[in-house]
């Protein structure tokens, strides 16, 4: 089914009614969203949306369903509940329309003027402030239109799972384009590259989750020959325990877009087991048993994951002229170009050959870190997390960043984080 461009590039525009709508409900607020916010049922919040019952820029009551949000003190899944409304498409914008987001009115005394404090970015957490800013960036819209009208669409939504590397996703988004477009021909090879901790497995392994298509996801680092990776099981926390093989995986899906994630590539303990991947990766063919037929695997997305290069990453990080600001595109280009030699010699060039892409994953931001910091606040201190207060966790955040090592990533936030509250216990 097509979906009408909407004027916000992430908003997924439901089918129109076969019914024309009565008059009165023009005005009408959708029910359907309110009430799951406000039950604070971040699932349910989901399922209306992703069912068409109501859009994420309905209004709920005088204000937008993110505004509404924004400002209800009673919610424990808040800031999940608003990263759900911005990745179906919520539009930030209305943050700054009055008649959308109005002043609060205050019985007796002096009426406040403006937004309400918690819908501005001043007065948000430093992860909701993240979001709500790269939802409403105009580099954000303009890289959704790349896949708008494909069938990769639903993964604009990872930028409200993964924090940072903007680049990469334009680059993904970019070679999905292509072959939506019957721009390339051979099968899609993606190679995630970078220092640990940055958000490689995670968007690997979300990447099937949000196309809602199959996953297979190999641990690349219990295999020592060709043999083990076809007869490899799914390991993933993503997916449900599985029972078949790869090659299994492969034969009951064939001919249909499946997701195969390879992670840790590079450690494999024999390069030459690699070699059985140049047919598929190539022309789409894979021969799972010597004599037998060759499986049809050109609609399968291959996720590779590897910390190959990882000192070329942060090397290059260091010599940029301000490498705690967000790295232009040109610089993101650049790196990617050095890169790929390093998998090349690392992985053999015969291999490398036939990858599409090779994306490297960037040091965070400032920015970044603290969106990482304050999320695992909200993560570990759960329902707790409701009588933390946006300075509050701001104070957590700045607690750890000292913490922070750039080898780590955001595990070593993770940890700041939970030492911080496990001391205040």
């Amino acid at each position: 089914m097509s979906h009408p461009q909407s004027k916000h590039a992430g908003d997924w525009t439901r089918p129109a009614s076969v019914l024309a709508a009565p008059v009165h409900a023009i005005a009408t607020p959708k029910p359907t969203l309110l009430f799951a916010i406000a039950s604070d049922d971040v699932d349910q919040v989901r399922q209306v949306l992703e069912s068409g019952e109501a859009g994420p820029n309905d209004s709920a009551g005088p204000q937008s369903a993110l505004a509404f949000t924004l400002t209800n003190d009673k919610l424990a899944h808040k800031q999940e509940i608003v990263k759900a409304l911005l990745a179906y498409g919520a539009n930030p914008s209305a943050l700054r329309n009055p008649n959308l987001n109005p002043t609060p009115h205050i019985e007796g005394g002096d009426q406040p003027s403006g937004p309400p404090p918690e819908t501005t970015l001043e007065g948000m957490d430093p992860a909701t402030r993240y979001f709500v800013a790269r939802a409403d960036a105009p580099h954000t819209r303009q890289t959704s239109q790349l896949i708008y009208r494909s069938f990769f669409r639903p993964l604009t939504r990872v930028r409200y799972d993964v924090i940072g590397q903007d680049w990469a996703l334009e680059q993904l988004f970019r070679v999905l384009s292509m072959h939506s477009q019957k721009l390339a021909v051979a099968p899609i090879v993606v190679l995630l590259c970078g220092p640990s901790g940055h958000g490689k497995s995670l968007l690997a392994r979300k990447f099937g989750f949000l196309l809602d298509v199959p996953t297979h996801t190999v641990n690349m680092t219990t295999l020592r020959s060709a043999h083990d990776i076809w007869q490899s099981y799914s390991m993933s926390p993503y997916e449900e325990p599985s029972s078949c093989t790869l090659a299994e995986f492969l034969i009951e899906n064939e001919g249909k877009r499946c997701v195969v994630v390879l992670d840790e590539i590079e450690k494999i303990e024999d390069q030459k087991a690699l070699w059985s991947l140049l047919m598929p990766w190539e022309l789409g063919r894979c021969s799972l048993e010597a004599g037998k037929r060759h499986v049809d695997a050109r609609n399968v997305i291959w996720l590779g994951t590897s910390n190959v290069g990882h000192e070329l990453v942060f090397e290059h990080h260091e010599n940029r002229a301000e490498p705690d600001k967000r790295m232009s595109r040109e610089d993101y280009l650049e790196l990617t170009a050095m890169l790929r030699p390093r998998v090349s010699h690392c992985l053999g060039a015969s291999l490398v050959s036939r990858v599409t892409t090779v994306l490297p994953f960037v040091p965070f931001t400032l920015d970044e870190k603290k969106a990482i910091a304050a999320e695992t606040v909200y993560s570990l201190a759960g329902t707790a997390s409701k009588t933390l207060s946006p300075q509050d966790v701001e104070s957590l955040v700045i607690k750890a960043l000292p913490s922070y090592h750039p080898s780590e990533g955001a595990r070593s936030l993770h940890r700041a984080i939970s030492n911080i509250l496990v001391d205040a216990i």
